[in-house]
C-alpha cells in the first residue's frame, strides 16, 4: 500500500509505533519497526472500511474429475489410458481426470445414471450398455451389420449425420452432455466350442453386449451379463461358454484367447460404437480451453484405437497361435445377413429419429456397395 493510499489510522498507529520506539533507538530500528506496525495498521483498517473491495476466493486446486470407462484395466490401458495421462499432463495443473475401470465406482449398467447425478463426471462407454434412456441407445454398441470396416463408423458420424443426431438426442436428457463417438474392434464369438453352423450356437451361453446379442439370440445363442472381470472365471468353470463383446485384439489383450479354444471369423459386424459423455454440471464448470483440450485428447484417442485394432486383427488372425479359427459357410451366413434387415426394420419403428438412423446405414451401405473396390469387396 502507497503512502497516498495509506488510511489515517493505519498512519496514527505508525506515528505511535515510532513514538514507542524512541528516536535514540536508531533510524533503522525505527524505520523496520515503523514498516512492521504500518503493515499491521493498514489491513486492519483496510478490513474494517466500507470501501474495501469484496473478498473472491481463488480456486485452491485443479478441478477434479472421476471418469469410468467400461473397459477393465487391461483395455484400458490402450483404451482410453494414454488419452487421460496426455490430457492431464497437457492441462498443465489446471485440472485432472483420475481414471476408473469396469464397476470399480458402479456397474457398468448404471454408468448413465451415474453421471446423470454427478456421481462420476464422465464416462467411455456405449449408450446400450450403459442403459442410456435415448431412443438410439440400441445402435451403440454393436448393431448388428451397420459397418463393415472401422473407418465406416467415423465417417457415418462426421459426414453422414449421425454426429447430429446423437446430440440432438442427448439434448433432450436432464443432465449427461454426449461429446464424441468413435470406433473399436469388430464383433467376433470366442467359444470353448467350435461354432462351425449356425445350430451350434445354439445354447451357447456369452457375455455379449445387449444389441447384438438380442439379434444373435434368434439362433440360439444366449446373451448371459456378468461383471467385466469375472468374465475369465467364468468361462473357466463354465458358467460361460464364450464371449461375443469383441475382437481378436482385445481377445488376446485381456487374457480371453487364453479360456477360449475356437474363435468365428464371420463377424457380425465391422466396428463397436462407443462415446464419452460427461455430467452437464461438471462440464459447464470447466474453462472452454480446457474443453477444447478434451475433446482433442478424444480425437486423438480414437485415432489411436483405429491404428491398434486395425493392425491387432489382422496380425493376430494371422499369427495368434492360441485359439483355432472356425466359419460359418457362406450359405447360412448370408441369411444371417439377411435376417438383420428385418431386425433394422424392427428398430426403425421405435421413433422417428430411430427411422432416420436406419435410413443412414441403408444409404451408406448402398454408397459403398456401389462404389466398390477398396471400400467393399463383395
Amino acid at each position: 500500500m502507497t503512502k497516498k493510499s495509506q488510511p489515517k489510522k493505519a498512519a496514527k498507529t505508525a506515528k505511535t509505533a515510532i513514538q514507542e520506539t524512541g528516536m535514540n533507538a536508531g533510524m533503522n530500528a525505527g524505520r523496520r519497526s515503523f514498516l512492521k506496525n504500518a503493515g499491521i495498521g493498514g489491513a486492519a483498517a483496510v478490513a474494517g472500511s466500507t470501501l474495501a473491495a469484496p473478498y473472491v476466493k481463488a480456486q485452491s486446486g485443479p478441478i477434479k474429475w472421476r471418469l469410468q470407462t467400461y473397459s477393465g484395466a487391461p483395455l484400458g490401458a490402450h483404451v482410453i489410458k494414454p488419452q487421460i495421462e496426455a490430457f492431464n499432463k497437457a492441462a498443465n495443473g489446471e485440472m485432472e481426470i483420475e481414471l476408473y475401470y469396469a464397476d470399480q465406482l458402479v456397474p457398468t449398467s448404471e454408468l448413465f445414471r451415474a453421471v446423470q447425478n454427478g456421481t462420476i463426471d464422465a464416462v467411455q462407454s456405449d449408450d446400450a450398455t450403459m442403459a442410456s434412456p435415448v431412443d438410439i441407445a440400441d445402435f451403440g454398441g454393436y448393431f448388428p451389420f451397420s459397418t463393415r470396416y472401422s473407418l465406416d463408423l467415423p465417417v457415418l458420424f462426421q459426414r453422414y449425420g449421425l454426429n447430429e443426431i446423437w446430440k440432438e438426442a442427448y439434448d433432450e436428457v436432464e443432465g449427461v452432455e454426449w461429446l464424441s463417438a468413435g470406433a473399436w474392434d469388430p464383433c467376433h464369438i470366442f467359444t470353448k466350442e467350435p461354432i462351425k453352423s449356425l445350430a451350434d450356437m445354439n445354447g451357447k451361453r456369452v457375455f455379449g453386449v445387449p444389441t447384438a446379442g438380442r439379434f444373435l439370440a434368434r439362433y440360439g445363442l444366449i446373451p448371459v451379463t456378468v461383471p467385466w472381470d469375472d468374465v475369465e472365471v467364468a468361462i473357466q468353470t463354465g458358467e460361460l461358454d464364450g464371449v461375443a463383446w469383441c475382437g481378436f485384439t482385445e481377445a488376446y489383450e485381456v487374457g480371453w484367447a487364453d479360456v477360449c479354444n475356437y474363435a468365428l471369423l464371420n463377424n457380425v459386424t465391422g466396428a463397436w460404437c462407443g462415446s464419452y459423455f460427461a455430467n452437464s454440471d461438471s462440464w459447464a464448470k470447466v474453462p472452454d480451453h480446457l474443453k477444447e483440450l478434451f475433446l482433442i485428447s478424444i480425437d486423438q484417442s480414437h485415432y489411436y484405437r483405429q491404428v491398434w485394432y486395425w493392425g491387432g486383427e489382422a496380425q493376430l488372425r494371422a499369427e495368434g497361435n492360441k485359439m483355432e479359427l472356425t466359419t460359418i459357410p457362406a450359405e447360412e451366413w448370408d441369411q444371417v445377413v439377411k435376417d438383420a434387415e428385418g431386425f433394422w426394420d424392427e428398430l426403425a419403428s421405435i421413433s422417428p429419429r430411430a427411422a432416420r438412423v436406419i435410413e443412414i446405414f441403408k444409404k451408406y451401405n448402398a454408397t459403398m456397395d456401389k462404389v466398390g473396390v477398396p471400400y467393399r469387396y463383395s
